[in-house]
């Protein structure tokens, strides 16, 4: 594709004139794929659209190579180099047969291995639309553990591989998401924005199923935005009949045991006449709940056709039969088909559809059965795959930043790629999500250190080569337990903090030391607040013998945007006393912008007052504890598990209604220091400029020696009057409002007064009421809700006793080499309080600094005296609605750059109006040549993407609405509104 882009990049980047997408090879000529591949169907008869699939998880049980190979069979029979290999020898005896891939981690691995010969042969079932693409992401991410610009990588990667490898005939018209447990609405507006005409998933609320089938609203149409102007986050969804497996009695393959077709009369056992019988009883009634003369069954499971003719030969022999009846009278045609081929029929009976505006949140398969666990299951993999994202994004601007140097420089050969796989895995529903086996979980977590060790290569080359010093640069990854062994030792050393973010950023730098007195200067050689603090001895307990740090060094850095500022550390012989412990709680602790009360009585919070805008609320906060159920009572069966919450009270046990606490005051930081057991502790701090109170928690190891599962959760408790409701992000970035015991679209039997009212915090949740507003950002996904007024708990840590049976056959029990008795984990929470209108203007870019922290590198001793000191590549920074979401090295010449307006059209008097940004003037050290735009997932030119339109019941149908930027090279973004641009560059 390389050479192509070249030969097109002079014509095609003039002033962004589109030409069609630059493609590896010319089959478009005699392609008949998507669309027009279809099978003909019958219009006076019952069209049963058999869609032959495997779903293919990348990790659970075994680890995504081990699927890959079929290794560890023992654990469970997998291999998909297998299946592939299976299917496309199946597909190639019959031309009639169909077949759908989605999970182009394995399809990659596959494709890798084939001879050139077997690759032209896959390339010709493609075009012929015998082979097809659903889906197409790198995985079949999670929706309710994922961070919005992890999937948008996610599904980049994914289809720009079958981009390059099969052209248009391998972009997948549909999103399949058949597994995950509950639907995100931000999911079904990023498919939107990818160019899918329709989505289809497998699981839904019971009683959310039940009333859809009644009414046949399984089919509907999705506007999965409140900013955006329809049609452009509407989505076309289908829910599929059995989940994702074939019917009762209709599986073939050589994990199922049921019977095959026995078609010849001569042989015992003859058949035909009760399978024909059986097919049409169950499509007959499938037939009831859908709205349509079209059904669809999906012929398939988990990781099946490793033998595909067993499959093939039934189902071709089904077809034969069922359809042989029509000479009889029946009615019923039954044809190979594909979810696309299905939906082009569900678009041509041009009917209108149920229009649906919130999400599918939470799921529950039973009574008693909340898949709400693994909202928060394994919190300290979820904590690491968000801050993988955070250092991904980075070593992904300092690639372009840098140039080629950063690839191959003073430290050596250095790249993004690893990484970018390594979080693209990390996606999948059964990765993030945290309901994998435990040897799987630690896989992931080996991927992403090994990705970003190669990051590290690249970023010390970039470092250098901005900054024109060679000296090595050290990276202390655990500095959320004061280790760093540089800083604990050095007399005199330097901190380069470099800023992803697109907008000056103010950020704590805690290192941990073993002096008691230092200086601190900034680039320009002024002199930093810097205070010395010693390290709590909850700080000692967590790091064990990893490091031996006294004290922590604290002072505030600014980074300006996209761009780095360096600070210098030297130890001082005789310097002022650390600062000293306060043993007794103080009675409040206050900077310019927040004050913060204690009761001295139990040490807890006792009110948060907003000092700018002079408003104040009573707020505690404390520990509690579910107890998680084992599985045996009255009602159910169903204990608690890595997927499922069901705690056996509603009422949580409290961890000391008291709390021990230490204080330490200084001009830079303050911080009330709380011990409740032995497994919570929190560190209440406020830093000198911010204006979030800073909630430090540490929990664990969970004890069990009583045998009872526990599930933490801090709750706290205010004076708003929020009248049973509160929100909620979706996927990091749109709120949705969530009430107590209630579903927009059904009327609720709620029978779990707990794990059915929690929902997915992504980034952040609030709850508010006319006057005050209290916004809880959060540092990974956790799972959270607001059961009693004026109060919002989120879960942090979980240690179950028992598997939840939902097939991962292990209880979720995290413990490691360093922590043999449970997990410890610590995160932050950072509170806002302010008035409602006016609230997104501080959560916003707050959630953002959390997701994209600035990255610390140190270097030993002096620095070069002409070393660049500081450095941003932006000529200025972008207004505040603006995020730049994406800077990335597309190949050679071109650079992908996603600006994505982070306000909703309600949220912000001040922020949510439409902003204009002039391409050639944002960077100060590129060169921007030419621009071309294309859609959100960078498969499709933006002019060239259309979708099929739809009706919703409601209103009429939405006009797609163009809007016009003033000039080629000013674009303008409208609230919630992420795009997406090609741009060619060169270093200026």
């Amino acid at each position: 594709m390389a050479a192509m882009w070249q030969q097109l990049a002079a014509l095609f980047f003039i002033l962004g004139g589109v030409l069609s997408f630059p493609l590896g090879q010319e089959t478009h000529r005699t392609a008949t794929c998507g669309y027009e591949s279809c099978h003909a169907t019958k219009s006076n008869m019952l069209n049963v659209h058999l869609v032959p699939h495997t779903h293919d998880d990348v990790g659970w049980l075994k680890t995504v190579d081990q699927y890959f190979y079929g290794d560890r069979n023992e654990i469970q029979h997998a291999g998909v180099q297998y299946i592939l290999d299976s299917v496309v020898d199946q597909l190639l005896k019959n031309p009639d047969r169909r077949f759908i891939y989605v999970e182009t981690a394995f399809f990659y691995r596959w494709w890798k291995q084939q001879s050139s010969s077997m690759q032209q042969t896959v390339k010709q079932l493609v075009n012929e639309g015998r082979l097809e693409f659903v889906n197409g992401g790198w995985c079949m991410s999670d929706e309710a553990t994922t961070h919005y610009s992890a999937v948008i990588d996610q599904m980049t990667m994914g289809l720009r591989f079958l981009n390059e490898t099969f052209g248009p005939c391998g972009r997948p018209r549909v999103a399949w998401h058949i597994d995950p447990f509950g639907h995100a609405r931000e999911h079904a507006s990023m498919f939107a924005q990818m160019g899918y005409d329709g989505f289809f998933f497998g699981r839904l609320d019971f009683q959310d199923r039940t009333r859809r089938m009644m009414e046949k609203e399984q089919e509907l149409l999705w506007r999965a935005s409140d900013s955006l102007t329809a049609p452009m986050a509407d989505l076309f969804t289908g829910i599929l009949p059995n989940g994702y497996n074939p019917p009762e009695g209709f599986c073939w393959d050589q994990l199922c045991d049921d019977p095959p077709i026995r078609d010849d009369p001569d042989l015992e056992d003859y058949n035909v006449d009760d399978v024909v019988k059986r097919f049409l009883t169950i499509a007959n009634s499938q037939a009831l709940v859908y709205k349509t003369n079209h059904i669809i069954m999906t012929m398939g499971s988990d990781f099946q056709y490793e033998n595909a003719n067993l499959w093939y030969k039934n189902l071709d022999k089904l077809i034969h039969y069922v359809n042989a009846q029509q000479t009889n009278g029946s009615m019923v045609n039954l044809l190979y088909s594909t979810p696309s081929c299905y939906l082009q029929e569900l678009h041509r009976a041009n009917l209108t559809w149920a229009l649906k505006t919130d999400d599918f949140f939470p799921y529950a398969d039973d009574s008693h059965d909340f898949w709400t666990g693994y909202f928060t299951s394994r919190p300290a993999l979820k904590r690491y795959e968000r801050l993988s994202n955070s250092n991904l994004q980075t070593c992904n601007q300092l690639e372009v930043l840098a140039g080629p140097v950063s690839r191959k420089g003073p430290f050596g050969k250095g790249d993004s790629q690893t990484m970018k796989k390594a979080m693209a895995v990390a996606q999948h529903h059964d990765a993030v999500s945290g309901t994998e086996k435990q040897h799987v979980a630690n896989d992931y977590a080996r991927r992403l250190a090994n990705g970003w060790q190669h990051c590290q290569v690249l970023v010390s080359n970039s470092l250098a080569a901005l900054s024109g010093s060679t000296a090595e640069r050290i990276y202390c990854d655990n500095l959320n337990i004061s280790v760093c062994p540089l800083t604990e030792s050095s007399k005199k050393f330097s901190v380069n903090v470099y800023n992803p973010l697109a907008r000056p950023v103010t950020w704590p730098v805690r290192l941990p030391v073993n002096g008691t007195a230092y200086a601190v200067s900034d680039a320009n050689g002024k002199s930093v607040d810097c205070k010395v603090v010693p390290v709590s001895r909850v700080t000692e307990e967590v790091r064990r013998n990893r490091g031996f740090a006294a004290n922590e060094l604290v002072f505030q850095v600014q980074a300006p945007p996209l761009g780095y500022s360096t600070y210098s550390v030297s130890r001082l012989q005789d310097g002022p006393p650390p600062a000293s412990m306060q043993h007794r709680t103080p009675t409040a602790i206050q900077n310019k912008y927040l004050r913060v009360t204690f009761d001295p009585d139990t040490g807890l919070l006792s009110s948060l007052s907003n000092l700018e805008t002079k408003q104040t609320i009573k707020l505690t906060q404390n520990f509690y504890w579910y107890n998680a159920s084992d599985g045996n009572n009255l009602f159910s069966n169903q204990p608690s598990g890595a997927y499922i919450f069901r705690p056996n009270s509603s009422t949580p046990f409290i961890i000391s209604r008291t709390a021990k606490t230490e204080s330490v005051q200084t001009s830079v930081v303050q911080e009330v220091r709380q011990w409740f057991s032995p497994w919570v502790s929190q560190v209440v701090r406020l830093y000198s400029d911010s204006r979030a109170l800073e909630l430090e928690w540490t929990v664990g190891p969970l004890p069990i020696d009583d045998d009872l599962g526990k599930e933490v959760i801090t709750r706290l408790d205010t004076s708003i009057k929020s009248s049973e409701v509160f929100y909620t992000d979706s996927n990091g970035r749109e709120v949705l409002q969530r009430k107590k015991d209630f579903r927009p679209t059904w009327h609720l039997r709620q029978s779990e007064p707990i794990a059915g009212n929690y929902y997915p915090i992504n980034s952040r949740a609030f709850i508010k009421d006319d006057m005050d507003q209290l916004t809880v950002v959060t540092d990974r996904s956790q799972g959270g809700g607001s059961i009693k007024n004026g109060s919002l708990e989120i879960m942090l840590h979980r240690r179950l006793l028992y598997d939840d049976v939902r097939g991962v056959g292990e209880p979720l029990n995290e413990t490691s080499g360093i922590f043999p008795k449970g997990l410890v984990v610590r995160g932050r929470l950072l509170l806002s309080l302010d008035r409602p209108p006016s609230a997104a203007d501080t959560h916003r870019p707050l959630a953002q600094e959390v997701v994209l922290q600035p990255l610390l590198t140190f270097t030993d001793g002096e620095l070069h005296p002409n070393t660049r000191l500081e450095f941003s590549a932006l000529q200025a920074a972008l207004p505040p609605a603006v995020h730049l979401l994406t800077l990335s090295q597309w190949d050679k010449d071109l650079v992908l750059l996603r600006l994505e307006h982070q306000f909703q059209s309600w949220e912000s008097k001040l922020n949510s109006q439409p902003v204009t940004v002039n391409l050639q003037k944002l960077f100060s050290t590129l060169e921007v040549l030419g621009m071309s735009e294309l859609n959100l997932s960078a498969n499709q030119w933006k002019e060239e993407m259309s979708r099929f339109d739809w009706t919703p019941q409601t209103d009429g149908k939405p006009l797609p609405k163009k809007f016009k930027d003033p000039s080629t090279w000013e674009v303008t973004l409208r609230p919630m509104e992420i795009r997406t641009f090609l741009l060619r560059v060169s270093l200026r």
